[in-house]
């Protein structure tokens, strides 16, 4: 599968569509499953707490993955994605009810490289703080 999006009409400055996604703790225990990350200040409020944190926090690679979701949904091809790459700046902290956390996520387009190439620049955001830092994508278009 190719990029459906054309490099010749990107423009620096062209803004992907944002998006919100729910983090809830049935999100994070099948998150676990799925990547064998059974740290318990993902899963258990107790542990978490004694470690210092204010409560369950995501993963941090579950963040990165749902942030990148924007630039994926955005070219139409996951494998367009050369590079990505983020600091992980503030935990997402997910209370015990109904709605989790929500992560807020943002991008556009920054530069215009080579070889039909661009970088996206992303933020994410949880409760208006910047959860990831430096989060930049490559993306090869069509």
């Amino acid at each position: 599968m190719t990029a459906k999006i054309d490099y010749a009409g990107v423009e620096v400055g062209t803004e992907l569509p944002a998006r919100t996604f729910q983090a809830t703790r049935a999100t994070l225990v099948a998150y676990a499953g799925a990547s064998g990350d059974f740290n318990p200040i993902h899963w258990n409020e107790k542990f978490a707490k004694e470690v210092g944190l204010p409560d369950v926090i995501a993963h941090g690679m579950f963040t990165m993955a749902e942030a990148i979701r924007v630039v994926t949904d955005w070219v139409g091809d996951p494998g367009a994605v050369v590079e990505y790459g983020v600091r992980f700046t503030k935990p997402v902290v997910v209370p015990n009810d109904d709605q989790g956390a929500l992560i807020e996520v943002s991008a556009k387009v920054a530069a215009k490289l080579d070889d039909n190439r661009v970088r996206v620049d992303l933020t994410a955001m949880n409760e208006g703080r910047k959860v990831l830092g430096m989060s930049r994508a490559v993306v090869r278009l069509a």
